[in-house]
């Protein structure tokens, strides 16, 4: 049995972690997909047709009310927040990858094309945090002291018990809609390498395996009064600046119609960092102590600062196209993912490149579009564009995303079957397997990529891209 410490949860009786990491939330979905194509499995059993799909042609009060109930019903209660131990979610995380002398492992924040680069590589990818979501009972979007309120309480309840995590709590209507009123988002960073990490590592790590520790190096203004919970309004995830979530920002109004509030109640807290990391970001703590056991251990550690998810997706495909055409495969066919519309698995059945967006913002589209305008022109390009679910000023438009789609020489695809309910569906990540199983087989799988080429690759195209690889 595992040794607890004081003033920490047992097992006996703390919430297992599939109950408190987030159903959807960008880790658990990229554990998941990396979990499954290591072991040559797609993502077929991820992801189920949820209530909202009945309510995409509603009116938009029947569909907000819609969503929040949904959300209220995957969230943990208040009452829970006491239960959950980020220990035993960390061994939940490290269970789900079988023993095996892997020859490597990345780690940190999460981000799609981190699913690619492990799976290509051979190796497990393990989150430097995790997002759980607690119901708010009398919550409302346009009401964020409030939040930061209630927040605050349960943040406190969470730390109680776990005093090596930082809570980083997100209110952004324009990313979560009208669940931002309903629940309470929490972003749980480790501030040290969690002990089953550590043993997971110890245990099955080849001799002299290295570590690649991915980190978001986006900032955003926060409230921080230093005692483990920090508030954050907005995010960059929503494709706005932090300038739109003030009260007289006309953006700041439609995301608060859209979500079924409005602006006069919208009281901002104030900010003590204007420039931290966001809730993506890895605590300086876990990079530390991760750094002091790779060196206590013989593992040879390397960080990868990623300025704007674009960049790392953009070097990841283009690092796919080489391993790819090295393999004798033409590298000449991409498939441009999109939030949890992913499949590393059957992507590399089809040896398809792999280009993932984070969303579906102007900003994140454009990226591609940019890095697609500087590419070797691809003979085929399938988009699967994940409807946000929300209505913002910030999202893409459907002839946006044809428009990627046009860069193919040949094929140009976006998916009907997404695009149908674009932006309000939900889409289960099972879409994107569906789809990508038409494409055609393009066996055997290259020969895993090596440690050291993927970090070549990845400085090449730091150059250009803004990766700082360390």
């Amino acid at each position: 049995m595992r040794k607890v410490s004081v003033g920490q949860v047992g097992d006996g009786a703390s919430l297992a972690g599939d109950r408190v990491v987030a159903a959807g939330s960008a880790a658990r979905v990229l554990v998941a997909a990396t979990v499954r194509a290591l072991r040559g499995d797609d993502c077929a059993d991820l992801g189920h047709a949820t209530p909202l799909s009945r309510f995409t042609g509603a009116p938009e009060p029947v569909r907000r009310a819609a969503a929040a109930r949904a959300a209220g019903r995957l969230a943990l209660a208040p009452e829970q927040v006491a239960e959950v131990d980020a220990e035993r979610v960390a061994t939940w995380i490290v269970d789900q990858y079988p023993s095996h002398r892997w020859p490597g492992v990345l780690v940190g924040s999460p981000h799609g094309a981190a699913a690619h680069l492990a799976v290509a590589l051979g190796v497990p990818w393990l989150p430097a945090g995790f997002e759980m979501t607690v119901h708010w009972t009398r919550g409302a979007v346009d009401r964020p002291r409030a939040a930061l309120d209630h927040g605050a309480a349960l943040a406190g309840r969470l730390l109680a018990g776990n005093g090596a995590v930082h809570v980083r709590q997100v209110h952004c209507p324009a990313s979560r809609g009208a669940s931002a009123g309903a629940t309470v988002a929490l972003a749980v960073r480790w501030r040290a390498l969690p002990g089953a990490y550590a043993r997971f590592l110890a245990e099955n790590l080849a001799p002299g395996a290295p570590v690649l520790l991915l980190h978001d190096a986006r900032t955003w203004p926060v409230l921080d009064e230093g005692r483990g919970h920090s508030f954050q309004l907005g995010s960059p995830v929503s494709g706005l600046d932090p300038v739109d979530f003030h009260p007289d920002a006309p953006a700041l109004r439609q995301v608060l119609r859209a979500a079924g509030g409005d602006g006069a109640c919208w009281e901002a807290p104030d900010v003590s960092c204007p420039a931290a990391y966001a809730e993506n970001g890895v605590e300086p703590g876990f990079e530390h102590s991760a750094r002091y056991w790779t060196g206590r251990h013989g593992h040879p550690l390397h960080r990868v600062l990623v300025p704007q998810p674009d960049a790392l997706s953009a070097a990841t495909a283009d690092l796919y196209r080489r391993w790819l055409r090295r393999a004798g495969k033409t590298g000449d066919r991409l498939v441009v993912e999109c939030g949890r519309l992913l499949d590393p698995w059957q992507v590399i059945r089809a040896g398809m490149v792999p280009y993932w967006c984070e969303n579906a913002t102007r900003r994140r589209v454009e990226g591609v579009e940019w890095w697609l305008a500087g590419s070797e022109p691809f003979s085929s390009v399938d988009v699967l564009p994940e409807p946000p679910g929300v209505r913002s000023p910030a999202l893409a438009g459907l002839p946006q995303w044809l428009a990627v789609a046009g860069f193919g020489l040949r094929r140009r695809a976006l998916d009907r079957g997404v695009a149908r309910g674009y932006p309000v569906a939900s889409v289960p990540t099972r879409r994107a397997t569906e789809v990508l199983r038409n494409q055609p087989y393009d066996l055997p799988v290259p020969p895993a990529l090596r440690m050291a080429d993927a970090l070549a690759a990845l400085r090449d195209a730091g150059a250009h891209q803004g990766l700082l690889v360390s």
